[in-house]
This record gives C-alpha cells, structure tokens and sequence, in this order.
C-alpha cells in the first residue's frame, strides 16, 4: 500500500498554476463563451484530476480547499455575476423563508408525532419545531429516526391542526402566490439556468457512468497515467468478519486497516483497497473474488482509472454544491427543479431526474444518499415541482420497484423509499390514483412479483428457497405504499375516483382470490406428518394486508355508491370462488325435532380446509357496513340481498371454526405445529380483526337470513354431532357404552365448543352494524374482560387491544370510565384496576378470551363475588338490541332445535352414566338458558302496550315433550338439578335462573292483567329470595369465624403451656440470642459503670464486654466459637478496585510492578474497596467447596465454551448460601485484649523512645542487607536501643495454622486485586493493600451513611458491621503473616512523614497524604514493633498520640488548603467559640510565617473554624468506625441517632478536647518544630501554587452525573454524536457514561481498543479507565442501563425514565414520552455507592443465563 506516500507533496509547476488561477477571470472568460457547455467540461477535465485521487489515501481537507478554490468559486462568480459572498448574500436577504421546515433527519435524531394531530404517524416534527409547536401540550409519540425522512413542520396537510411552529408561522403580509422568480433579473435566471443545466448533467453523466477505464466526451484528461484504484463495493450478504479476512489476504493489510476499509464500506457503499499500476490492482480484484465466491455470489470488486474515481468524487461534491447553492434562495430552487424534470431529447423518461431514478439501483450507497438529499432539499420542498416529481415517480413505479426487488441493498438507502414523502399527502395520493391509476399499479406490481401459484391459481409458499423468501420480503414494502396511498380517507368523492378506487379494488379482489383457500390442510390419521409446512409466509401476508382491508373498507363506508359496487363486487368475487371448489360434496337431507334442511355432506376430519378465506371475510365487513350506513334499509332495491345463498355465505367460515373447535379437542395432534401456530395466529389480537372476528360475522349474517332450525342443524352437522343430538332417545345418555374413551372425551369438547359458538353468534354484538352500540363500546368491553383477569399495565393492555394503521387502539378515549390508575413504587409499573361498577359487564364466554384466560378470569371474578360476600354465579351481562339487519337471530335462543340440544345435555346431568356429559358442557347450557331470559326480561321491559312480546322463552323451557316420549321440559330438569349433590358449583347458577324465570312469569301476569309495567314486584320478589339468601350466608360465614377463633385460642393455651414447662431452655437461648448480638448494643450492658462516658481509644477507653463468639458455619451447621487457636472460620467476601470516591480521574494508572501503594492521595484517585455478605464458614469447609467449584468449571469448559456469571480462573465463587458473588474470605479473629500496663507516657516522652525504637529498628534492618564496599561503620555505635525493646526477639504467631493460611489468602486476594497483579504472598505490599482496603472501605461506609442520613452507628446492616471489624482485626493481625522488617519498614517511613527522619529520603508533603489511610495504616502497622517492646508501655496510649498527631496534621492540611472565604454576614458567634477562633487564628498566622505570601490572609476566625469543623468531621467519623471495630468498644446511644450535640460525644468518643486545637496549643512547644518541617517541605509551596493535585475538605460525595428531566434532551445530545475514530461518521449505539458523563461510541468495529493483548469495545476500555474495571452506562437509542464489570461480565438494568404510565421502555418501541424518575436514578447511584454493580450482574446472570453468552466486552 506504500506505493505513493510521497505524491501527497504536490508538485511545484502544480502550485505556481494554483496560485495564478483566478476565479473572477475565469468566469467572466465564461460569461463572453458561446458554448458554454463545452468550456466548463474542459475546466473540469483539466483541473479535476488534478485535485483529486492523487495517491492511496485519499486527504479530504486540502482536496476540499482546492476544489472550493478551482472549480466551484469560478461557478460561483458566473452565477452571482459579482462577488459570490456579496451575490449569495443578497440572494438570501431577498428571499422570503419557506414555511416547510424540511430539516433532513440525521440517523437516530428524535422525531415526534403527535397522536392527536397528526393524518398519520408518518408526519413528524423535528425537536426544534417540536418544542416550539402546540403539540408538545399534546399526547405525542417520541421515535428514533432511521435517517432520510424529513421535518413535516409547515404542511398544511400533514397536521388536523397546529401546522406551523413558531418559527415557521407564516407572515400574514407575505402573498404567497407571488413567484419566487419575480425578484430575480432575466439574466441572473439565465446564468442559473445554464450553471445548474451543466453542473447537473455532469454529475448525472458521472454518478451513472459504468465504463470503468474512460471517461464521457468532453472529459478527457489532457495526460493519462497508469494509476488504478482497486475499488470494493458494499454488499448486503457478506458479513463484517468475511470482508476483513478476505481484505487482509487479499492486499496484505493488518486487521486494523481491515477493520478500516470494511467499515468505510459498509458506511459509505465503496472504498479503494488499493492504488497503484492495472496489474497490481487487478491481481488484488482476482483474490477477492476467488475468496468470497465459494459462499454466496462474490463481493463486487472494479478496477478504475484514477481519472473516473475523481470525476466521480467531484460529482458528488457538485451535488453537495448544488444543495448548498439552493439553500440561499427558493428562486434558486425553482430553477433547478426545472432543470432537472425538463426532458430530454429523447422524450418520455429522459428528464435528469428520471435518468436518476432509474439508474438508483446501480450506484452505490454513498451517491444515492447525496442525490436523495439534494432530491428531498429541491423537489420535494416545491409544492409544485412535487407535483410533477411524483407524477414521473408513478409513472416509473414498477420498473423503480422491479429494480429495488434484484437490488440487494437496504430499502433505506433505495429511491423507492421516498414514495413515504409522496404517497402520504392526501391530495397528492388522491390526484395519483385518478390519473396514474396508482392503486392498481401498486397491486398489479405485488401480484405479479409472487408468482409461485398452484393448479388452481392460489398462492402456494410450499418449500420456500432463501432467494424466494428474501423477494417475499422485499415485496412486502410494496403493501406499505398501498397502505400511505389509503392512510387519509376521502371526504368528498368525484366520479373519476370512484371509478378509479373500484378498479383498485378488481385487482385487490384479484390478489384475495389467490389467497382463498391458500395452504389447505388434511387431517393426519396413523401416523405423525413427515415435514412441518411452511405456514408463515401466508400469515405474513394477511398480517401485512390486514390493516389494508380494514382501511378498503373505511373507504366504501364513506360513500354509498361505492359501497354498494364493491358488494357486488365482493359477492361475484366469492361466487366464483365457490363454484371452484367442490370438493366432491353430495347433497343430503337433515332432519330433527320437525324441521328438515338440504345441505352437502362435509366433513372438517376428512377433507381439506384452509384458514385463508379474504373474499368471505371482505364480504362480511361490507355486509356489516350494509347495517351500520343504513345503506340495506334505504336502498334494498339496488343490492342483490334476494340473490344470497346464506348456506353458500356461511360454509366456509363455519368449517373454518369446526377446525378450530377440533384441534382444541386434540383430532389434529399429528398435524404438528404448524397447525397449532396457524389457529393461534387466527384468534391473535394482530389477526382477528380480519380473521376470526370476520368469520363470526359471516355466520351471523348468514343465520339471520335462515331459518334457525336450519342453521343449527348444519352447525351440527359440520361439527360431526348430529347423530348424537338427532337420535330419538338422545335424551337417554345416548348408546356410547362400547365407543373408546378419547372419542367420548372428543365429542365432549366438540359440544363444549359448539355450544359456546352459538353463544357468540347470538352474544357479540358490539361490533357497530351488528348490534345498536358506538364505536367505543366495543374498545370498553375489551378493556373490562382483560382488566377482569388481572389489573394491567398499560403497555399490556395495548397489546391486548388491536391497533388501527395509525398505530392506534382507542384505548384513552375510554379507558378512564373503565379503570382507575395505580402508580408504581421504585420498582414495578404503574396498573390499571378495573372500576367496581363495570364487573357486572363481565361475560365468562367473551368471544376473544383464549382457554387460560377464561380460566384465570373466572377464578378472579368468583374471589372477587366471595370477597364481597356476594352470590357466587356469574350469570351473563346485559346486551345492547340487534340492528334491525341482524334482529332476527335472537329466535336462535327458542328455536326447536337448540332447545332439544339443552333439553338433552340437562338429562344426562341429572342421570349422570359414565363420563358421557362434562361439567362445562353443563356450565355453558345454563348460560345459553340465561341469555335467554335475560332477552325475554329486556323485550317485556322495553315492549310497548299494544305489541305482543314473540319472544316467549320461558313458555318454551317449562313445556314438556310432545307424546309418545314425554320428556321433561328445561324447567323440570333444572329443578331437579338443584338438589343434585354432584353439582354443588353450579347451584347458584341454577339458583339464579329459577329466580328469573319466576320475576319473568310476574312480568307477564302483570302486562296481561293491567297495561301498567311495573317492574318493581318482580324486582321486590327476587330482591326477598335474595335476601333470604344472603342473611344465610351471612349466618354461615359468622359461624365459620367463631369456629376459627376458638381454635386460635386453643393453640395460642397450648404454646404458652409449653413455654412454661421449658423455661430455662428460652431464657438461655435469649441470653445467647442478646450476647451474640453485634457489638454495638447500648450503654446498660457495659460493663464500665454507667456514668462513666465511653471512649473508644486511648489509656482512658472502655473495656469490652468479655464474651464468648459463637458461630455456625453455614455449610456443616457446626457452632465453634472464635479463638486465635482454633480452626479458623472466615466470611465470604468480594474485594474490588474502586474509583467511587474519586477526586481526580485524569490520573495515569500506576504500573503494578514498581508502584508504591503506601500513601494514599487525598484524591481517592482509586482504592480497594472489600465487602462481604456476611455468611460464615469453616476454612477446611470452603476449601473443599471452591475445590468442587473449580473441578465442575474445568469440567464445563471441555462441554461447552461459555463464561459463566463467575470467573473461577481469578479466585470468583458464588456465596454457598446467598449465591453473592465472592473472591476470597476474611478470616474472623478474636478482639484484642487491651494491656493494663501503667506505662503511659506523654507526648514528649513518647516521642523520644518511638524516635530510638526507629533509630534501632533503622540500624538493626541495615545489618541484615548484604553489606557495600563503602558501608559506613561508625552509625552503628550511636544508636543503642532503648531497654526493653529487644529488636532480635522474634515473636511467635498466636495464631493456629489454618487462621494463619487464611491470613496469607487473604492478603495476597486483595493485594492481587487492588494492584492488578499475579499473586505473590511475600511481597512487601501485601499488608499495605489490607490496611489501605480497610481504610478505603470505612471511607465508602462513612460518606455512604451521610448520603443517606443515617447516623453513624446501629443503622449499618450486620453484614456490613461485620465485614468492617473483621477487616479491621486482620489488618491488626495481618503483619504476623508478613515478614517483620518489611512492616517494621513501612511503619518508619508512614510515621516520617509526621515526624521528619533524616533516615527517610522521600516522604510525601502533608497535602499529599490522606490521613484517614495514614492512621489506619500506622496504627495496624505498630503491632509489629510493639511485640517486639516489653517495657510494658501501653498500646493504647501509643494510638492516643498517633492519632492525636494526624487529627493536628489533617487540621494543618485544611488551614492550608482552606481557600478564600465566601464573602458571608460575619457571624459574631457567642463566646462558647471565641475561643476556637483565636486559637485557630493563631495556629493559622504561624502557618503563614512559615509559607509566607503562599496563604493569603484571613481576618475571620469563624471563617477558619467553620471551615476545619466541616472539613474535619468525615475524618473523625471513619476514625470512630475504625476504632469501634479494632477495639470492640460500646458505642454511645447518642451516635445512634441523628440529633444535635453530635459533634462534642464524637470528641468525647475519641478523647478529644471539643476544641480540637488545644491539641496544639497545649503540646505548642513539641509540635511547633513539627509544623515547621511539614511546612517546609518542597512539595508544599509547590502544590499551593498550582503545581499538583489540591483537594479541598470536606470532600463532597461523588454522585452520578444529572441527567435531562425529558429524555429525548438526551436522544438529541446522542444524535448529534459522532464517531471520535470514522471521521464525522453517526455513532450506531452512543452510550453515556454515567459516572463521568463521556459519550462513546459502543458496539462497533471503529471504537475497539486493545486492552491486555485483546480487541474490547469503547465502553469495556472505558471502565478500565474511568471506574477500575467497574461502568455504569445509559444506551441513548435503547434507553437502558447497561453495568459492566471487567470484561466478561454484564447485564442490563432498568433505565431511571418512565413514561406516564410508570412504565420504563426499553428499546424505545413504544415512543410515549419519558422524563426521568428520580428515586430510581436513585436506586442506581446508590448500587454504585455501595460498590454493589458487580453483585447485581452476578445476580442478573445467575437468574438469566441468556445474558452470559453476550460478548459484553465488545460493547
């Protein structure tokens, strides 16, 4: 590739001609041409080339200079006629701002669509005219944009209303009729025209050129060369990984370059892979192709001279040109909308924009994206022009779709996308169906492109190849036009559309008759099918169409002619269809209970049957319009209703039931999935509509025009039951004794399902048409019978409900008289509860309930009946009048037939023989007895005087049998039921249908009798049974309770009786339950007398409790109690690198191997952060637990190559009981016993013997170092150590072996974690990393309980208290593992930086050193020197004056860093603190003595006091922790609560003086030299003077960045982000940072970063720099929270934004508009404070394994 480094220079002779070029003169050399034309393409052909494709790496910003100073300057001037910055700025001021917005959306910006405004959801804002809109107040719709649509904003006919925004509003002055053209002179009109005329063929002539050697004539290079690009083109079938192999083969490139070239590919459609002469390139061709051609087709690959290349790279820029030109003037636009659509020579397609078009499918990505551009910024921005754009677009449709189908890139970037701009304006749309026929060509197109048919012309997707499925796929866009062209229906209709649309609707009637019948299937019988059919892409289909039918049908309801045509229409359509199928079908006769019908013998069973019947179900929603229009009552002459065959209308409907009703009943088992998929999908809310819902229709069409008798007895009939009911005695549990038991159990749920079909027929009738209801009736009722089986979400609901084409349900219109709104807490959603008045709307058999749900809603409807105290039946509601259409089908209900049916299913209750009858069979009679009633009770209520009520079901039900057989009536049977004790569940049922029967028979006698209705006897009636009822009941229910209670009382006597009997057995297990108890139990229990206060360190600190510890490890169950000599026990626990508190994240990471971990930064800048949850173990138990853990590992590996939510390679175990995650244990060790030694020397003296312990410990160290040459000798002699400090004497462990293996364990886990480092147990910064996790984590704890405003002691869990003393007891014990002068070694160089040591060379300045971690670490550190001390000297005292000394260091750290005060009112305080602030001044006027002009000067000693009291606080708080969990001392009950005086018992706690500066004032003379040795140092002018890092105390909680309360502010923020790697490139998935508030581009090849030799993805590097391993990121574009922990380990969280609803939305599917919910953005910031993100991805995994097999690390 290094072929032409060097051609970057340009060549001098090259430069000299640069600099000479004038663009004024070259213009006005142009302006005297005559052929203009030809003059500007040798300017081209000479300078392009030139400037462009000079070398292998193309260098944009100088090509792009050039070419602005050559060739389009020139343009430039020739057009203005002056100045181009002059002309193009007068231009713009002339020009008046057009009203359309058209902002062109970049890929993921935020669009909005407003749900009550909008003509459809493809009219959409931009953010900027969103919010300055009224839509904002509106319900809207929030989307990503995929990119290349545009901002609707200023279209009148995209919006109801609110077209404008406030920057878009039009000026009432402006006419905007006038032409834009009017202000421009004839000449400048003239110029334009002849610049735009040349520029734009050019750049047409070159984007479609496909000569890849030469150039168009006219274009010719003065001088060819041999230089050649070898150009690769982007294809949709290659994958990422194939093109990158291939590549690195192919011109030997490294994988990043690879990487490089695939993605320029994939973004822009082409890249050059290699330059240089013909051979070399096409060498390179020859291997590519070999290499991708074994798969698939093989990559595109072409060899071009570098000439073409240029040409065409200019072109492109051209375009940009152009687009940018137009920008400045609408006049400007006009004229190259012009140019472009004025047509050629050649006649019919040959205008510029046509040759365009048409070629869109051989250009490659990059080109269409910039002509689709420069297409939406002129034509489509000129109302006028897009008129005639979509004219040719429809002209050219099929060919534009023919290519688009052989075309394999994606439809965003193809120019059929742009139909979405075109077809949706209404007028536009209405206009292209009249005069291109658009509908037809639309369809025809769709029909032709499936062409796989069978004999009988129906679509057949048998054996469906990949290719054939990819078509189907590309054919499907084709539906999507169809569906913008219908979106917006017509309001007034004129005869051309009406013809136009019928026409339309021939060959949609056309493309149904292919779908009737399609995919039939037979019933398997023997033996299982072979091969699963392919039934996916005929649901496919109808899914696609579904919304197209329905919106047809829209269409006709809006004009009567139309309807009545398209019936007709319809009906032929269905006809013909019918004489096609006869499927040898013989005629026979039925008869029964004295009525016959002729029908044809069919069996469901035996012959073939198809789901897919459009025409019958088209058929059917018209005839439904019939009724709603009232089109069948005003015009019965001009429709053909005499003609219908009603046995014709409902035979395939009705088969298509029976086959439902069969595969319920298992006869389809051997029919495999397929079928079960096909019957699911037909009753599935996306399908029904047009499916199910239709063929229920069809068969009350048909029935209201039958005799019922008829209708029922081919129902049964076709359900294969009616030798079952016809038989004379079926009443006499027909003869079955020898049939087989599944054939019993079959022809049961057949019944079942039979009876639950009439039951629809009669029932549903909330479909506007069918029954007297609105439209919003039937949206209720659906809402009711979802909310009555459990309260929902609101997402669920509109997934249960079926959207229109607009995306829309109807729910909110209606769902507030229906429900009422439950928020949600800080998990879960908010809930919709249906509203207790609207359960009595409940129907057990509503039509859409699937078998489970009617399960789930009975049981939830009965518990609500109980819960109430009411009667348990669950009769039928109330329903709406039939249209007078349909009115006919109530006498369903009383026909003979179906009275016959339940006469005989009751008798076969009463005598129950064998499982011949089932209990719902059962159920489903008495509601079908109930709606009959119910429909007598409305017709005599709602009857006027004179008419007869023909509706007489209560005389059918209580007549018996005619003779000779004498059966029972109804009524009889159901009397005789009531006391059957087999059907104790139905009883109320029974119960309630008696009651009516009898208020019915009152109604009745009353009308028949007096003229005068009153309902209320009949009322007054059953109320009086209902009473009697109910005071029986309430009787029951109150025996139950007495019964209940007295067995309560009886328990209660016998537990109290026991408890006495085995006193001493509680009070002992109370005692232990009290003693081991966590430490921090309150003053009464301790030991020291009461009066006394506690204090935690020092000679003067309590003594602990003596107590026994006792624990049970939770693996054997074994109690041992913590001894220092016994086996040892340890908690699980989890030790991480932290950066939670960190000051300063700019800081370089350290190199682990010569790092010094000693002192920590008071920058926190990352630290080692244990926890631990809190569950005990032997060592010997969880040894032999992780040895299992790691054995199953190595097993898995070899099965299967995935991570598991544990890395056992790095220690990692799951808790055995609460499966937390873990890496190693702490031991737990006994407390220290505190010495009673007397020695307790002061300050001073202290100071003198430490000084000669470290002067010893200094010398006795020296000896054992190999000794050098130039040793100095006399050293030695000076320092004898001081007696009793034996510095050979070498202490034995008081530890048992295991305690002391677990001590190394430990130590070396964290020292391996903290410093990311293999494990090495002797090395020297073993113990530092223990002491600095211990101090870290009391740090996190402290900062954690302020945060959360809890008090300092007793509100911490006990897993978090133990974890703390533990640590703080190892790192006590920790130096006993460790070798002794190595600790003794850190102790001298940690107590040099307080007491200077000429010894020590380097110790940090007091800034530099966080004193919290210096304390820790040099109190845990002593106990290698005191062991070896035995002048009895006290240790408490010692950790008295080192504390007492850090506490004076930290204050010195404050004064100094302290700042200028804030100009706040002088508080005069009282003289309680006059005293501090004296003190403080004068401690802080020696600092300045010291420093000098380094500190400035302050007057206000509050200021200072203020300031060393708030800084100095989280210090002494951790210093109390630290100390209570080393010492084990009470703490005292005031620090359990969060009240005032806090500060003087935390002194008090510590023994400190409450005016912390008597500590200096009062040991002035000793710590004076001090403070000027701190002072002193070199490093501390130097950081004052802004040479280091200076953090300012107190040190303010770290917390999550503030996110927008709106979240598409952050949609916006992400959209405008571009790749920091691909150059100005969109970033596919930009992820936020939400600790530090970086933005990265995530998951894609650009941003992949090496890390410990292995490519990871932008935000796993991010980690590793920003949070030590641990991230917590928000994915803009799918609105979750992504956590990530080192590189294998992962999950994905809920996002803290919620919509109206209380719902998150994840993926942004939904578009309702979220705003941030703060205690959930909470709940995030507080997993990371608590250092937790790793223990929840440990949990998401554990409970999700689909979420380990993600590569998290590419993320």
């Amino acid at each position: 590739m290094a072929a032409a480094e060097s051609d970057r220079e340009v060549p001098s002779a090259l430069c000299t001609e640069f600099l000479n070029f004038s663009a004024k003169d070259t213009a006005s050399k142009w302006l005297q041409v005559t052929d203009l034309y030809k003059e500007v393409y040798q300017h081209l052909a000479r300078y392009v080339p030139k400037i462009y494709c000079l070398g292998p790496n193309l260098n944009p910003q100088s090509e792009d200079l050039l070419a602005q100073l050559l060739l389009q300057a020139p343009l430039e001037w020739y057009l203005c006629g002056e100045d181009p910055s002059t002309g193009l700025a007068k231009l713009e001021q002339n020009n008046q701002p057009s009203q359309l917005c058209g902002h062109v959306f970049r890929v993921g910006e935020p669009t909005y669509s407003c749900r009550e405004c909008a003509a459809d959801p493809t009219c959409v804002l931009c953010m900027q005219c969103f919010l300055g809109s009224v839509h904002k107040e509106h319900r809207y719709r929030m989307t990503t944009s995929g990119g290349g649509g545009f901002c609707d904003c200023g279209d009148t006919e995209a919006w109801k209303k609110g077209p404008y925004c406030q920057k878009h509003e039009p000026n009432i002055s402006d006419s905007c009729q006038e032409d834009p053209l009017a202000h421009l002179s004839t000449d400048m009109i003239a110029r334009c025209y002849n610049v735009f005329a040349i520029v734009l063929k050019y750049a047409v002539d070159m984007l479609t050129w496909d000569k890849e050697d030469e150039l168009p004539p006219g274009l010719e290079p003065p001088d060819r060369g041999d230089t050649y690009y070898c150009m690769l083109f982007n294809d949709e079938v290659h994958t990422y990984e194939q093109v990158i192999y291939t590549l690195q083969k192919a011109v030997n490139c490294t994988q990043k370059e690879a990487v490089s070239f695939a993605t320029t590919v994939d973004r822009d459609g082409r890249k050059s892979v290699r330059f240089g002469d013909f051979a070399f390139c096409e060498q390179a061709k020859s291997v590519i192709v070999r290499n991708t051609s074994r798969q698939s087709k093989p990559l595109r690959v072409q060899v071009m001279h570098s000439s073409v290349v240029a040409h065409q790279c200019f072109a492109l820029k051209a375009l940009h040109w152009l687009g940018h030109v137009i920008g400045y003037s609408d006049a400007l636009r006009r004229i190259l909308c012009q140019v472009g659509l004025e047509r050629g020579p050649e006649g019919e397609n040959s205008s510029l924009v046509d040759t365009l078009m048409l070629c869109d499918s051989k250009m490659w990505k990059g080109a269409r994206n910039v002509y689709h551009q420069l297409f939406m910024s002129s034509l489509l921005m000129d109302l006028k022009y897009k008129k005639l754009f979509a004219i040719q677009f429809a002209k050219n449709y099929r060919r534009l779709q023919t290519d688009f189908m052989e075309d394999d890139h994606e439809r965003v970037v193809s120019v059929t996308s742009l139909s979405v701009q075109l077809f949706t304006v209404p007028t536009m749309a209405r206009m292209l169906i009249t005069e291109e026929n658009l509908m037809t060509t639309i369809i025809r197109t769709f029909v032709d492109h499936l062409r796989h048919r069978d004999l009988q012309g129906r679509f057949q997707f048998e054996r469906y190849t990949a290719q054939q499925a990819f078509k189907f796929r590309r054919v499907q866009s084709l539906i999507g036009d169809l569906k913008y062209v219908l979106i917006s229906r017509p309001t007034e209709w004129s005869d051309q559309l009406r013809e136009k649309f019928l026409e339309g609707l021939d060959t949609f009637l056309e493309l149904f008759k292919c779908m009737q019948g399609m995919d039939p299937v037979v019933r398997q019988v023997g033996q299982h099918i072979e091969m699963e059919p392919e039934w996916e892409a005929a649901f496919t289909l109808q899914m696609k169409l579904t919304h197209i039918i329905s919106m047809m049908q829209e269409w006709c309801a809006t004009d009567e002619r139309v309807l009545i045509e398209a019936y007709k229409k319809c009906l032929t359509a269905l006809t013909h269809c019918h004489s096609g199928f006869t499927d040898g079908e013989q005629p026979i006769t039925l008869s029964m209970c004295g009525h016959s019908v002729d029908t044809i013998r069919y069996c469901v069973s035996q012959e073939k049957v198809s789901i897919h019947l459009p025409v019958s179900r088209l058929l059917a929603g018209l005839h439904v319009l019939l009724s709603k229009m009232e089109v069948a009552y005003r015009f019965p002459e001009q429709l053909p209703l005499s003609e219908l065959s009603p046995p014709m209308l409902i035979e395939h409907p009705l088969r298509c039931l029976v086959l439902c009703a069969q595969v319920h009943a298992g006869m389809w088992r051997r029919n495999g999935f397929s079928l079960v998929n096909q019957i699911y999908y037909y009753h599935n809310v996306k399908c029904r509509v047009e499916m199910f819902d239709k063929d229920l229709i069809m068969l009350q069409a048909g029935a209201s025009m039958m005799d019922p008798n008829h209708f029922l007895m081919i129902v049964l009939s076709r359900f294969e039951l009616y030798h079952i009911f016809s038989s004379a005695d079926c009443r006499k549990s027909y003869n079955r004794e020898n049939t087989n038991k599944d054939v019993v159990q079959q022809n049961n749920t057949l019944i079942e399902e039979m009876l639950h079909l009439i039951m629809m027929v009669v029932g549903e009738r909330f479909e506007a048409g069918v029954g007297q209801v609105e439209g919003c009736d039937e949206i209720k009722r659906e809402i009711i019978h979802q909310l009555c089986i459990r309260p929902m979400a609101h997402s669920e609901l509109v997934k249960a409900l079926p959207e229109n084409e607009n995306k829309e349900t109807g729910m909110e219109r209606v769902i507030d008289c229906v429900a009422s709104f439950k928020k949600p807490g800080v998990t879960g959603r908010g809930l919709y509860e249906l509203r207790p008045e609207c359960a009595k709307q409940f129907n057990l058999y509503f039509h859409h309930y699937s078998r489970a749900d009617q399960s789930k809603a009975e049981e939830a409807q009965r518990k609500l009946k109980r819960q109430n105290g009411e009667d348990m039946a669950l009769p039928p509601p109330m329903l709406p009048p039939f249209s007078p259409l349909f009115a006919s089908l109530v006498n369903i209900l009383q026909c003979d037939v179906l009275l016959g049916m339940l006469g005989a299913v009751l008798q076969w209750a009463v005598e129950p023989s064998g499982g011949h009858w089932s209990e719902s069979m059962l159920q489903r009679v008495l509601h079908l007895i109930g709606m009959g009633l119910l429909e007598e009770q409305q017709q005599l209520k709602n009857s006027s005087e004179d008419h007869d009520v023909s509706f007489n079901f209560t005389l059918k039900i209580s007549r018996p049998g005619e003779a000779p057989s004498n059966t029972a009536s109804v009524l009889a049977l159901l009397e005789n039921l009531q006391n059957a004790p087999h059907l104790e569940v139905h009883k109320d049922m029974i119960r309630w249908i008696l009651k009516m029967v009898a208020s019915i028979k009152t109604m009745r006698e009353l009308t028949a009798t007096t003229y005068t209705v009153t309902a209320s006897g009949s009322h007054g009636q059953e109320e009086m049974v209902c009473d009697k009822d109910k005071a029986e009941r309430k009787r029951k229910a109150e025996m139950a309770r007495l019964r209940r209670e007295k067995i309560m009382a009886q328990m209660s006597e016998m537990q109290r009786h026991f408890i006495n009997e085995n006193k001493e057995l509680f009070k002992q297990s109370l005692e232990e339950l009290y003693a081991s108890a966590s430490t921090s139990t309150s003053l009464e229990h301790s030991p020291t007398s009461s009066d006394a206060a506690l204090v935690c360190v020092g000679p003067r600190r309590s003594r602990p409790r003596e107590k026994r510890q006792v624990v049970t490890c939770i693996l054997c169950q074994e109690e041992q109690e913590i001894r220092a000599d016994s086996k040892a026990m340890v908690l699980a626990a989890f030790v991480q690198r932290s950066t939670v508190m960190s000051k300063n994240r700019k800081r370089p990471p350290h190199d682990p191997e010569h790092y010094d971990p000693l002192f920590m930064h008071p920058d926190l800048s990352f630290g080692t952060h244990t926890g631990s949850c809190g569950h005990i173990m032997h060592s010997h138990c969880w040894q032999r637990y992780f040895e299992a853990v790691q054995a199953k590992e190595q097993r898995r590996q070899q099965r299967l190559r995935v991570h598991t939510s544990y890395d056992v390679g790095n220690g990692e175990f799951l808790c055995p009981l609460c499966e937390c995650l873990s890496n190693t244990v702490i031991p737990l060790l006994p407390g220290t016993k505190g010495s009673n030694s007397c020695e307790q020397p002061g300050l001073g003296q202290w100071l003198k013997i430490s000084g000669q312990q470290i002067k010893a410990m200094h010398s006795a160290h020296r000896k054992l170092q190999p000794v050098g040459v130039d040793a100095v000798e006399e050293t030695e002699e000076q320092c004898p150590a001081p007696e009793n400090f034996r510095i050979d004497y070498t202490p034995m462990s008081p530890y048992s072996s295991t305690i002391k293996e677990m001590l190394t364990t430990f130590g070396t886990a964290t020292y391996k974690v903290g410093l990311k480092v293999h494990p090495n147990e002797q090395d020297p910064r073993v113990p530092i990393m223990c002491w600095g996790s211990c101090a870290y984590t009391i740090q996190s704890i402290e900062r954690l309980l302020v945060d959360e405003e809890k008090p300092l002691f007793g509100s911490l869990p006990c897993r978090q208290d133990d974890c703390l003393s533990s640590l703080a007891r190892f790192g006590s014990a920790c130096w006993t593992a460790a070798s002794q002068p190595s600790v003794q070694g850190h102790y001298i160089r940690l107590v040099a930086a307080l007491i200077p040591d000429p010894q020590v060379e380097t110790s940090p300045c007091i800034l530099d050193i966080d004193m919290l971690h210096l304390l820790v670490s040099v109190v845990l550190s002593y106990g290698s020197v005191h062991s070896q001390d035995s002048s009895g000297l006290s240790v408490d005292a010692v950790q008295l004056h080192f504390f007492h000394l850090i506490t004076v260091a930290h204050m010195v750290q404050m004064l100094l860093t302290s700042g200028p005060e804030e100009v706040t009112m002088e508080q005069e305080s009282g003289g309680a603190e006059r005293e501090e602030e004296e003190d403080i001044c004068a401690l802080y006027n020696t600092l300045r003595t010291h420093l000098g002009s380094s500190l400035p000067e302050v007057a206000s000693g509050w200021h200072l006091w203020r300031c060393v009291k708030t800084g100095i606080l989280p210090y002494l708080r951790g210093a109390a922790l630290f100390f209570h969990h080393l010492n084990g001392v009470p703490t005292p009950p005031e620090l359990h609560a969060i009240c005032p005086g806090q500060w003087e018992v935390l002194c008090g706690y510590l023994s400190l003086p409450s005016n912390l500066l008597q500590l200096y004032h009062s040991q002035k003379e000793l710590l004076e030299p001090l403070l000027y040795g701190w002072c002193s140092h070199p490093g501390v002018r130097q950081t004052l003077q802004g040479g280091g890092v200076l953090v300012s105390f107190p040190r303010e909680s770290n917390s999550l960045i503030d996110l927008p309360d709106d979240y598409s502010a952050l949609i916006n923020q992400a959209s405008s982000f571009t790749c920091p790697k691909s150059g100005g490139d969109k970033s596919r998935a930009p992820t936020l940072c939400l600790v530090c508030g970086s933005m990265l581009c995530s998951q894609s090849y650009c941003c992949q970063t090496e890390l410990d030799g292995e490519d990871v993805g932008a935000c796993t590097a991010h980690t590793f720099a920003c949070g030590a391993g641990v991230g917590i990121f928000l994915r803009v574009r799918e609105s979750q929270v992504l956590f990530l922990s080192g590189k294998t380990k992962g999950c994905f969280y809920a996002p803290p934004y919620l919509d109206d609803y209380g719902e998150t939305d994840q993926g942004l599917r939904r578009g309702n508009p979220l705003h941030l919910c703060r205690q959930r953005y909470r709940k995030i910031q507080k997993l990371w404070r608590q250092h937790s993100v790793t223990e929840e991805i440990g949990h998401a995994q554990e409970a999700n394994q689909t979420l380990v097999g993600i590569d998290w690390q590419h993320l």
